[in-house]
């Protein structure tokens, strides 16, 4: 049983699920589960979350999910090639990271360590 305030799921906005599946499944390599045609499940390694057709992405707001990339050039081209926006990119005391945009325009951030 996770200890009391353990991050146990989170879920995203994605008004294209089968965009959404595409897109994250190519380029990180998740896999699905489908609950119906506006909602979907995703594994990533020991960590699940959902997307959800009926939230709507909040523009400078709302939650940021974070991934690591243990070659972070590397992956920021994989998600370039899979069609994503990138608009950040940064350092900060011990790593590094970019910001993009997934098709469902939800902010998502990868970091790696330096």
């Amino acid at each position: 049983m996770p200890n009391d305030g353990f991050l146990d799921y989170i879920e995203l906005p994605a008004s294209d699920i089968p965009a959404t599946k595409a897109f994250y499944g190519s380029v990180f390599g998740w896999t699905f589960v489908d609950y119906g045609p506006d909602y979907v499940e995703f594994h990533s390694g020991d960590r699940v979350g959902g997307f959800n057709a009926e939230r709507k992405v909040v523009a400078n707001g709302g939650p940021l999910a974070v991934l690591y990339a243990n070659d972070l050039e590397a992956m920021e081209a994989k998600v370039s090639a899979a069609g994503a926006e990138i608009f950040s990119r940064l350092e900060f005391p011990g790593g590094r990271r970019f910001h993009f945009r997934d098709p469902n325009g939800n902010e998502i951030a990868v970091w790696t360590k330096v």
